[in-house]
């Protein structure tokens, strides 16, 4: 059995598209890279095996999720390691490039990786001189290398060429060397889609198509024209990481709200949530009111669609996870959240307040209207509806009026266009109708094929 099978234990978030790792380092105490704060898993694992975290390792200054160090400082006594350029405004231990930390018995090497973010470090991990693998955050990852954008436009292609030095410093490994990234598929700081999360130094100088670029020019030019939008809180998050979120001294909770007080929210300029699925929403809502349906990226859409300082209230269904819902908030700094609406939309209706309903239909069902496909560029480009008026839902609120009266509303399966539809409604659109299903499941009942290519 090999190190990361008897050792490693990664720790996905499939909605953020991130790996957490926690290294058993053999004597009842373990190392963390890249938690998240939402630590439940990593206790959970960390209380399975017995461990006490001693090191919690931030490769870089996340603008994806808020890190979880701080906390675990807080839970665990662990020792922050994170790279002294980052000037972060909390107890940790600043590591330059060289800089080795002993784990007993196992060493932590930080290498400089600038690319995705100045201060970026990759950690090698080392039993002697042997390389076990490079927990390599936001530079090198599997078939790919991650966004270098984040720091604005006018310093992408900088950054671009520091990330191409950066890989080419890291494949200078042996071959065998695992590699542990931190984004991966589903991460808008991440391009390619798969289902591999890790890989190996010789892996990826054999299939990265990056790595294959012949100069630095053409790896600048292919990486910088795979980058599609990202959240809007992006913008917000390093700054907190660099000044450290706040410890939670207890699991935060949803309070129950009344008719009233929700009402209120909204007329004081608060938003409300509903995270039913697209069905419910569609059949019955609060006007006003935001679909965003709970699942594994709830937390991306929150973070895109809504701001961060408002307060928030939730419509839930009867079995839906109150937990999920408050972590997924606060894994990306929405803390304002005011509770959730006691007795849920039936509470709200027999109150007799006024409600909305969205048309949700299947393809078949579906009129032959003017098509507004709300899916990624990306998606789009692969397959379309003929004719159709492409807007990304991140951007939808401000591009409301170029929306043609009385649209039919598609994404991939149908969440994502619930919720573009909440915030058409919200801008005054009436008549919409929300496909329940594919653009080719919508084609194919209209007698149409889908076309590639374009931007929309």
């Amino acid at each position: 059995m090999d190190f990361a099978d008897d050792h490693l234990i990664p720790l996905v978030d499939a909605g953020l598209g991130n790996s957490a790792y926690l290294v058993d380092l053999g004597d009842g105490r373990a190392l963390a890279v890249d938690a998240s704060r939402d630590l439940r898993a990593l206790h959970a694992a960390a209380t399975r095996l017995g461990l006490r975290v001693a090191y919690a390792a931030d490769p870089h200054l996340h603008a994806d999720f808020l890190s979880g160090a701080v906390q675990l400082g807080h839970d665990h006594g662990a020792t922050v390691l994170a790279s002294a350029a980052g000037r972060r405004a909390f107890p940790h231990r600043g590591l330059a490039d060289g800089d080795e930390v002993d784990l007993g018995g196992l060493t932590l090497r930080a290498l400089a990786t600038p690319g995705h973010t100045d201060e970026h470090l990759s950690f090698l991990l080392l039993d002697g001189s042997r390389p076990l693998g490079v927990f390599t955050g936001g530079s090198l990852i599997v078939n790919s290398a991650a966004r270098t954008d984040l720091l604005g436009a006018d310093r992408t292609e900088e950054l671009a060429r520091a990330q191409y030095r950066s890989l080419r410093r890291l494949t200078r490994l042996p071959d065998e060397t695992a590699v542990w990234p931190t984004h991966g598929a589903g991460s808008f700081c991440s391009a390619p889609p798969g289902t591999e999360r890790t890989t190996t130094i010789g892996t990826e100088k054999r299939a990265n198509p990056l790595l294959a670029a012949p100069d630095e020019d053409t790896f600048v030019s292919r990486l910088t024209a795979s980058l599609g939008s990202y959240p809007a809180y992006f913008g917000r998050l390093a700054a907190v990481n660099r000044r450290g979120p706040a410890v939670l001294t207890a699991a935060p909770t949803l309070p129950a709200l009344e008719t009233g007080q929700v009402g209120a929210l909204l007329a004081e300029g608060g938003h409300v949530v509903d995270v039913r699925p697209a069905a419910q929403y569609a059949a019955a809502h609060i006007p006003g009111s935001v679909s965003i349906p709970l699942r594994a990226q709830f937390a991306t859409w929150l973070g895109w669609l809504l701001p961060g300082e408002a307060p928030l209230a939730f419509v839930t269904g009867a079995d839906q996870d109150l937990s999920e819902i408050v972590w997924q908030a606060y894994k990306i700094g929405y803390e304002r959240l005011a509770g959730r609406l006691s007795g849920g939309m039936t509470a709200w209706q027999q109150a007799g307040l006024p409600t909305s309903a969205t048309a949700f239909v299947t393809p078949d069902r579906a009129p032959a209207a003017p098509y507004l496909d709300v899916r990624q560029t990306a998606e789009y480009a692969a397959g379309h509806v003929p004719g159709a008026r492409h807007l990304e839902l991140g951007v939808l609120a401000a591009h409301a009026a170029e929306v043609p009266g009385g649209a039919v509303v598609g994404c991939g399966h149908g969440e994502r266009a619930m919720t573009a539809a909440s915030v058409l409604e919200r801008a005054g659109h009436t008549g919409l109708t929300v496909l329940n299903g594919s653009p080719g499941d919508y084609a194919a009942a209209h007698g149409r094929r889908l076309t590639e290519g374009g931007a929309g």
